[in-house]
């Protein structure tokens, strides 16, 4: 007996590749591998293309999820009689959810893997989506229904980024991270595509509540396929993160006070805010914005378009971030090129967006806006790794928490001054000024240097 239990502890969960110095504890079955300074734990490259295409699946359909009610604002707004103010205000609520999960999420990823976490969140919201039609028929305004229901699933789907921001840094080698970023954030784009397209053609043809279950239904037969195929063990236990976190050595626990004095550490954080709060608020309006201002444009093109073009641009953003790393340029100054695209470049096609009057020339504005913002997955939203791969999840949620805040606040706004101003230039000058802020800050005080070596306290 004492023999299989010493080669238990020397054998890696099935799957995974096992570099020497890992600390390992078991829980309930589950065997949890913890990094530090000395070790990694690393999918083998045939795991890794097969896990990769599964979180840019999920992906894909947490955006359908997510762009549902954005892409229905319309035609909920005249049904149920709601103002602009008042449909910002249900668009918005995803946010104040959103805002209360992020580094939960992202601490239980880091420490019981992002794969399992998002195995668990994933059917819950899921199932949050499909019922969504069903309240707004249960005998109280559609108003509450609704907004409590984008609330609830603000707060189940923020755990998703952190928690795929958590796999990378645990399972993909370090010079191939830009790359699987980029990659794993085109599910955002073919998402925004997927309800763009196929959305948009259900709301015509079989009504607003189509667009909800059909998300749903995708999202639950990806965690059947997952649960099934891809996860060895048990999904999670009550002790696993209690049991876990006191496995972690004392020499190699963060100290977050350190971590949050350092000047790059806050420069990432406000690039991250500016970027995320301007974004979310303009793919949460450009529905509207195209429907008034060209109410016999074709659905689909505007809601299209923009995200065909983003692919390429991501997936382009990550090979050359990747590729100047590897011929010896500076990695801070590789972050900081690829935000000035995401964030200063972009800022000018949204001013233009404010001075034309042509649909051709309006698509064609955001698309190459939303094309450039894709850089910033190979900017900000990897420089996490660089800074502090540890806990990368944790992070990263703490960054996303004060986006989502931001970004309610925005989207919330933004639908009030167009409604007391009855213009798009105002919201679309603000979010020009907000990228500029936001960019020039990470250029001056971002860096790539680690910062999370372990202080002993």
């Amino acid at each position: 007996m004492a023999a299989e239990q010493e080669a238990d502890h020397s054998t890696p969960p099935v799957g995974f590749v096992k570099t020497p110095f890992i600390n390992v504890c078991h829980t309930s079955g589950l065997k949890i591998t913890h990094i530090n300074d000395n070790a990694t734990t690393l999918w083998p490259r045939p795991l890794a293309q097969t896990w990769t295409l599964m979180l840019l699946l999920v992906t894909c359909f947490l955006f359908w999820s997510r762009m549902a009610m954005p892409i229905c604002a319309v035609t909920l707004a005249k049904e149920f009689g709601w103002s602009k103010t008042e449909t910002g205000m249900v668009l918005g609520a995803y946010f104040w959810g959103y805002c209360f999960t992020q580094v939960l999420g992202g601490h239980a990823s880091d420490r019981i893997g992002g794969e399992r976490v998002l195995l668990l969140s994933t059917p819950s919201w899921a199932v949050m989506t499909a019922i969504t039609p069903l309240l707004a028929n249960i005998g109280l305004q559609p108003l509450v229904t609704m907004t409590v229901s984008r609330f609830l699933l603000g707060a189940i789907q923020g755990v998703h980024y952190p928690s795929l921001v958590s796999v990378c840094a645990q399972r993909v080698m370090e010079g191939e991270r830009g790359f699987a970023m980029s990659t794993l954030a085109c599910g955002c784009y073919l998402g925004m595509i997927l309800v763009g397209g196929v959305g948009s053609l259900m709301l015509d043809w079989f009504g607003w509540k189509s667009v909800f279950y059909g998300a749903g239904l995708l999202a639950l037969c990806w965690t059947f396929c997952v649960w099934k195929c891809l996860i060895q063990g048990p999904v999670f236990s009550l002790d696993s993160l209690w049991i876990s976190n006191n496995c972690v050595p004392e020499s190699t626990r963060i100290n977050w006070l350190y971590l949050l004095r350092e000047p790059s550490v806050w420069a990432m954080i406000i690039s991250h805010l500016c970027f995320s709060s301007s974004y979310y608020t303009l793919m949460s309006w450009l529905p509207t914005y195209f429907k008034e201002m060209f109410p016999h444009a074709k659905d689909w093109v505007f809601n299209v378009i923009p995200w065909i073009v983003a692919l390429p641009t991501s997936l382009f953003g990550g090979s050359i971030s990747d590729h100047l790393i590897r011929q010896g340029c500076g990695t801070a100054a590789v972050r900081k090129l690829m935000q000035f695209c995401a964030m200063g470049a972009a800022s000018v096609f949204i001013i233009l967006l404010c001075k034309t009057s042509s649909f051709v020339q309006a698509v064609a504005c955001v698309s190459v806006a939303v094309g450039l913002s894709t850089f910033n997955n190979s900017g900000v939203s990897m420089n996490v790794h660089d800074v502090a791969p540890s806990c990368a999840g944790a992070l990263f949620g703490v960054m996303n928490t004060c986006a989502a805040f931001t970004g309610l606040l925005m989207v919330c706004m933004s639908g009030y001054i167009i409604e007391i101003t009855d213009s798009w230039v105002t919201v679309f000058s603000v979010l020009a000024v907000v990228n500029i802020m936001g960019v020039t800050i990470f250029i001056v005080l971002g860096d790539a240097k680690r910062v999370d070596q372990p202080q002993i306290i």
